[in-house]
Order: structure tokens, then C-alpha cells, then sequence
């Protein structure tokens, strides 16, 4: 990772240049999905499980957030259940890509789908179908300990909340935006997989399924962790995600890149490490 890469300042653009972007980029979005015949998108569901349990993963559905109201986690938890719903089962042939939002569709409040927390410029704001990251996280962590190949992913631009009780690596999340900002991910395997996913009573909960046992191992990990104050008074953070692929038996195979991540922090971490101490 360049150690010199520098973000500029946050520019706040007008709600004018935010919704004609939007209208863009989900217009190009749309032409994609109808005239690109060089993807095929999975969108065959099985109701039984595939056999084999490949990757199992879970997130707390609540969490005690500094300034977030908790209607609002409340509310995402409804918006997880219909994403779920819209998810649960969905099986990834070989060759097939699989697409959060070509299969959730659009969140609207005609489909049940409540106000919930948005991040818009690193700044909270209430939005119908808020929350849905979380689902979008699990699935790209739980994605990263198989070998299938994720061909989209976005990265958070800012860095919100500190690393209370963080369990995993800065930066090993996927975020999502109505329908630019896809996560994709296809099967260049010989074996069927299938996605499971739902909400628990206290977590949300998602798993990878095979017709074939997985023959490795995966540990995903951080390297290259770096804060830095910019020259606009800001600070940045940066890492890289890394994961060691092993044999059944613990025997390291390879060691692989999986992507660099460049944010702006919302919290001084200055003032964040002396308040744990």
C-alpha cells in the first residue's frame, strides 16, 4: 500500500448534483442488467440446504451506537427481514453471478421497508431501507472464506465508529446503494453453492452451502494499518485485507490480496484512546 496517498477534504455537493448522479449512475445500472448478455445472474432458489456447510457467520442486530437513535436499528431490523426474505436460499451455479440488489430490488415503503440509518457523507440521516449494509457486510465476509470470487464490492468512505468491540478487521465490510453500488459475486467453481440468511432473535445470520465440502481453510486478517492527520485537519485511515488460504489440516497454501481500504475518520482517535484508558 502507498503509504502517500492523501484524500482530500470532504466536499458537501448540492442536492441537486446528488440526485441527477443518482438518476445517472442507476440508469447505466439498469442498461447493464437488460443488454449485458456476458453476465448471467443467478436467480434460482432451493428451499432444502446443499449438504455442506462452507462458511457461517453472525452480527448482533443491535448495538449501542453514540448519537443513533434506537427506532432506527429497530426499523433496520424490519428492512432485514424483507432483504432476507428476498435472499434466503438463493442458489449460485457455476458460472452464475449473484447480485444483492438485482435480487432485493428497490427498498420502498410500498414493500414494508421503514425509515432506518443511512450514511450520507459520513453523517447520519433517516432512510427508507435503512440498515441494509449490515446484510451486505455478512455477506462479503462470509464470501471472503470461500473461494468464490467477488467481482464488486464498494468500500466504506468513512470510518464512523471507533473499535469498541469491533471483532473484525477495519475496512472487511461491503456498503450498498440503491442499485450503483452493488455487491457481486460469482461462482468460478465446478459446484453449486447457496446463500442462507436470516434474522435470529438477537443477530443477523447468514451461511454459504455446497454440494461439494470445502477443501480450505480461510483467515482474513489486516496488514499495513495506518492513521493519519491530513493536511486539512482531518484524519485517514488505511489498511489493507489480506486472507490465508490453508488445507483442512491448518497447512498454509497461499497468501492472498483482497483489497485496500482508504477512509475519512468521523472521530478524532486521539481523543478515542484516552478515553479507553
Amino acid at each position: 500500500m502507498d503509504c502517500q496517498i492523501q484524500l482530500p477534504k470532504p466536499v458537501i455537493r448540492s442536492k441537486i448534483r446528488m440526485t441527477l448522479g443518482k438518476l445517472y449512475f442507476r440508469s447505466r445500472r439498469y442498461l447493464q442488467w437488460t443488454f449485458d448478455r456476458s453476465v448471467k445472474f443467478a436467480s434460482n432458489f432451493r428451499s432444502t440446504d446443499l449438504p455442506y456447510l462452507v462458511a457461517t457467520h453472525k452480527t448482533p442486530l443491535y448495538r449501542q451506537l453514540r448519537n443513533v437513535n434506537m427506532w432506527l436499528q429497530q426499523n433496520k431490523v424490519t428492512n432485514l427481514k424483507l432483504a432476507c426474505a428476498k435472499l434466503n436460499g438463493i442458489v449460485l451455479n457455476p458460472g452464475e453471478t449473484f447480485s444483492f440488489w438485482r435480487l432485493v430490488g428497490k427498498p420502498t415503503k410500498a414493500k414494508g421497508y421503514l425509515d432506518g440509518m443511512v450514511l450520507t457523507n459520513g453523517t447520519f440521516t433517516a432512510g427508507v431501507g435503512g440498515g441494509l449494509c449490515q446484510l451486505s457486510n455478512l455477506i462479503y465476509w462470509l464470501t471472503l472464506h470461500t473461494p468464490l470470487t467477488v467481482t464488486e464490492r464498494w468500500r466504506h468512505t468513512h470510518d464512523v465508529f471507533p473499535d469498541t468491540n469491533r471483532t473484525q478487521p477495519f475496512g472487511s465490510g461491503a456498503t450498498v446503494v440503491y442499485n450503483y453500488v452493488d455487491l457481486q459475486i460469482r461462482n468460478d467453481t465446478p459446484y453449486k453453492y447457496q446463500l442462507k440468511v436470516k434474522v435470529g432473535e438477537r443477530d443477523l445470520e447468514g451461511e454459504w452451502r455446497s454440494e461439494q465440502p470445502g477443501l480450505h481453510k480461510y483467515e482474513v486478517y489486516e496488514s499495513e494499518h495506518l492513521i493519519k492527520q491530513e493536511w486539512w485537519g482531518g484524519y485517514t485511515r488505511h489498511n489493507v485485507i489480506r486472507r490465508r488460504v490453508l488445507d483442512l489440516s491448518g497447512n498454509p497454501v497461499t497468501d492472498e490480496f483482497v483489497t485496500e481500504n482508504h477512509a475519512i475518520m468521523m472521530y478524532n482517535p486521539l481523543l478515542e484512546q484516552k478515553g479507553e484508558k
